[in-house]
């Protein structure tokens, strides 16, 4: 008699393509099964759209929208199990399974009410969806995107770093130097470019107003997508690539001390972009070699940027300069 053979436990990979999936092929299920109890009381056209006073102001065919809302939910999954498959991001894995899951319901709870709101008024010019009544899909995304964050597992915590020798440049003493990169998130200005599309679109359906906070989200993120690290005789300066003036500056005198290591943006700031901790913040863009500020106050300033080495070794010889009696 053979062996009973050992349970094998999925790859980490495999396992999160199927938790990042799973919730929009339920929330198919879901619209599709409303969708099939109310059939034959839906009328033809659908009332789909509604106003602040919850009477109905947009319209569109029943199998238009069931198709659009199942097509939309397959797409979103798709997209979330490719992501969950890119090694690279699995320090980010926990959260994109969060915003995974809470999107899933946040589209299909509002699609089976609309159903529901249509089947129950007999004619689409009656239906009602009052505003208050979205409230169960707020909850519901926000359920199930705690869901998705458990079903991710703990975040890694980042591994303490060992005391290190803080670089030096080789200069002379009548010889100047500077540095700049650019560092770069192309993920970032995809996020930036979609959201200000979002918002435009939201501006032209819901009034000029209504966009406004996405719009200026999207620009946000735009301007952060690419930013100009520069390093001189005034310090550490922080300035979007295509304008001309710094966000941020941190001048000679409040370094202490610049080094260079490793740097997990979920791990240490939950996420990309600009990051403010307890103890530590800074520009993270992607994970890699960063810059890391030791500042007078026991804060940390942390920009990922390639060539780091280059400009903590820069800085140290310009903070010797300008402290000519630090002691070593």
């Amino acid at each position: 008699m053979n062996p009973a053979t050992p349970f094998t436990r999925p790859p980490a990979d495999t396992l999160r393509v199927a938790i990042a999936a799973f919730p929009f092929l339920v929330a198919v299920a879901v619209v599709v099964g409303v969708h099939h109890q109310t059939a034959d009381r839906l009328p033809d056209p659908l009332a789909t759209h509604f106003g602040a006073d919850g009477a109905a102001n947009g319209f569109s065919s029943v199998h238009g929208f069931v198709l659009g809302i199942v097509l939309a939910l397959l797409v979103l999954g798709i997209g979330g199990a490719v992501l969950a498959r890119v090694r690279r991001l699995a320090p980010a894995a926990p959260w994109m399974l969060a915003a995974g899951w809470a999107l899933a319901a946040a589209v299909a709870v509002p699609a089976c009410l609309t159903l529901l709101a249509n089947a129950g008024a007999g004619r689409a010019e009656a239906a009602r969806l009052p505003l208050w009544q979205l409230l169960p899909a707020l909850a519901a995304g926000l359920l199930a995107g705690a869901v998705g964050l458990w079903l991710g597992g703990p975040r890694p915590r980042p591994e303490p770093s060992g005391p290190q020798d803080a670089p030096r440049l080789p200069l002379a003493a009548e010889e100047r130097a500077g540095w700049s990169r650019t560092a770069g998130s192309p993920l970032l200005a995809v996020v930036g470019l979609v959201t200000c599309c979002a918002g435009l679109y939201l501006g032209f359906v819901a009034g000029p107003f209504a966009g406004v906070a996405l719009g200026l989200a999207g620009a946000s993120a735009g301007v952060l997508a690419s930013v100009r690290v520069t390093v001189d005789g005034r310090g550490l300066a922080l300035a979007p690539a295509l304008l001309p003036y710094a966000f941020r500056r941190i001048p000679l005198d409040r370094v202490t001390e610049a080094t260079c290591r490793n740097v997990e943006p979920f791990a240490e700031f939950g996420g990309w972009g600009y990051r403010v901790r307890a103890h530590r913040s800074g520009l993270v863009l992607r994970s890699g070699e960063g810059i890391v500020l030791r500042l007078r106050s026991g804060r940390e300033f942390v920009v990922t940027v390639d060539d780091a080495a280059t400009a903590a070794a820069l800085l140290n010889t310009l903070l010797d300069r300008a402290r000519p009696d630090r002691g070593d």
